[in-house]
């Protein structure tokens, strides 16, 4: 039930409540390889769309149930595959029709469709924040890729869009506070303080310069060892060593940037140069950290101080700042011109709280993100599972042969979603699901009746997961990405094929 959460101990002895499914799925050992490939499905499910992990699961046990009664049948499970292929073909064709395309930057409809998916998980009280959140930063991260725009624009892959979740929207965490404090910052922030606490802590609009070049003494790659006769000659060296390390500094100052940042060291020499010249320094940065960095503010990462150029600089940041949160400093660089890159700063009571929410904003940005790479929507709430399998029905009659059979469970395994949804709101199940199986069936009589059955809209009617009562998905807003959709169907019928083309295993899980 998705209101319900779910405590495991994981077999570190760590605790982790969630009720995502992935997630508890994931903490679980199962030996049967069965579920083992089962449970395979739902990770697959997670890191391509994001969503939807537990309607495969859900949707993939039901189509090998009703595959049950074929094999007993002696149909061969050769056949029975070849009847889900068919289905599986049929159903993505329902769901094309029953598809609606959306724009991105409509707001609105964007968030009702990420409620959607967030509804039913932890952070629902906070859902408006969530929500806001996850479109912001998605929005932010969002470009328009550079590889052939030519290209079909349906192709996932090459798709017009890049929005890359994991490199450039970071999620910070940080205990304390109230969860109404997290935001999306317009840039980005890191857990560091400045070098030396001489340096400014506030600048607008700074100049930016992003080093990957440490900032010292570059001692030999091989062990070297030096020996030396003349006191006077020891001088010389450490004066080279210094006069190495001020020259670095000065072609840094010379592009007079006021925040310097480097992912390698910076020596107390250099800091000192840094410090008079006004110029804030850190040091030892993440190199992810940087990158992102980079993609906020303009700057270009440079390896070596002599190649500097004007063009290499980050200018489009606002504001810096450093803030202490809790008792950590943390710099801020905010407020930039169209960032590429943001920072989602969580807070909240305690760690198990963050992570969850953290897990829940994830799930919130890739539904999101595949709106953003395909804008269609589907019905959600059961609507397309029930538009699916009705369709299901209806062409299977037209299948020749002993496919046929299959076919039509295909359909009737569509339907354990609204039976799902039904049973969570504990209403009758035979009675909702067959009144909505009477709405769908009605409405595609209706469809087949006109001479041209194209200019009827699709059939939104679904459950309403609160009430239970039967709604129009349309006037309650209940939107689901089209990808995901299309990818747990895509997933529960292949993983069923497999799981048939196993013959022992089957044979096996039969009570005797």
């Amino acid at each position: 039930n998705p209101l319900k959460k779910q405590m495991l101990l994981d077999p570190m002895g760590g605790v982790v409540i969630t009720n995502d499914g992935n997630c508890i799925l994931r903490e679980v050992d199962v030996s049967h390889p069965t579920a083992k490939s089962m449970i395979e499905l739902s990770r697959a499910q997670d890191e391509e769309v994001g969503d939807g992990t537990t309607s495969v699961i859900i949707l993939a046990g039901e189509m090998l149930i009703l595959a049950e009664p074929h094999l007993r049948g002696n149909v061969h499970p050769t056949v029975i595959v070849q009847g889900y292929n068919l289905a599986l073909q049929e159903a993505l064709r329902i769901c094309e029709r029953q598809a609606l395309v959306v724009d991105v930057h409509d707001t609105d409809r964007m968030k009702k469709l990420v409620q959607s998916c967030i509804g039913t998980k932890f952070s629902s009280r906070w859902n408006d924040i969530m929500v806001d959140m996850a479109l912001q930063a998605v929005l932010t991260v969002a470009r328009t890729s550079s590889s052939n725009s030519e290209s079909s624009p349906y192709n996932p892959y090459t798709h017009k869009m890049e929005v890359d979740i994991k490199r450039y929207a970071k999620v910070e965490k940080v205990p304390g506070g109230e969860i109404h404090e997290s935001r999306v910052l317009k840039g980005v922030m890191f857990n560091k303080d400045v070098t030396h606490s001489k340096m400014r802590r506030k600048i607008e609009n700074p100049r930016i310069l992003l080093l990957d070049s440490p900032l010292e003494y570059k001692k030999g790659e091989s062990q070297t060892s030096v020996e030396i006769t003349d006191s006077e000659d020891w001088n010389t060296m450490l004066r080279m060593e210094e006069e190495y390390v001020e020259n670095m500094c000065m072609e840094i100052i010379a592009f007079k940037p006021d925040i310097v940042i480097t992912e390698k060291g910076v020596s107390d020499l250099a800091q000192h140069f840094f410090t008079k010249a006004n110029i804030t320094a850190f040091r030892r940065l993440r190199k992810t950290d940087n990158n992102r960095l980079a993609r906020a503010t303009g700057a270009t990462i440079v390896s070596r101080t002599d190649e500097i150029q004007e063009s290499d600089i980050g200018t489009r940041c606002g504001l810096f700042e450093m803030r202490k949160i809790g008792d950590e400093y943390f710099a801020f660089f905010e407020e930039c011109e169209d960032p590429k890159a943001c920072t989602i700063l969580l807070r909240g009571g305690s760690k198990d709280v963050l992570n969850e929410i953290e897990r829940n904003l994830s799930d919130a940005m890739q539904v999101v993100r595949n709106v953003v790479y395909n804008p269609k929507l589907l019905p959600g709430g059961g609507a397309t599972e029930m538009a699916v399998a009705m369709g299901l029905r209806r062409a299977g009659l037209k299948v020749e042969g002993v496919q046929q059979g299959p076919f039509q469970s295909v359909g009737e395994a569509m339907e354990v979603i609204p039976r799902t949804l039904a049973q969570n709101c504990g209403v009758s199940v035979i009675r909702t699901v067959t009144e909505l199986r009477a709405k769908h069936a009605a409405f595609y009589d209706k469809a087949e009746s006109k001479t041209d059955g194209e200019d009827m809209g699709p059939c939104n009617w679904g459950i309403d997961g609160k009430t239970g009562k039967l709604v129009d998905m349309e006037e309650l807003g209940i939107w689901e990405p089209f990808s995901v959709k299309v990818q747990t169907i895509k997933t529960a019928v292949e993983s069923a094929c497999m799981i048939l083309r196993i013959d022992d295993i089957v044979s096996g899980s039969k009570k005797k």
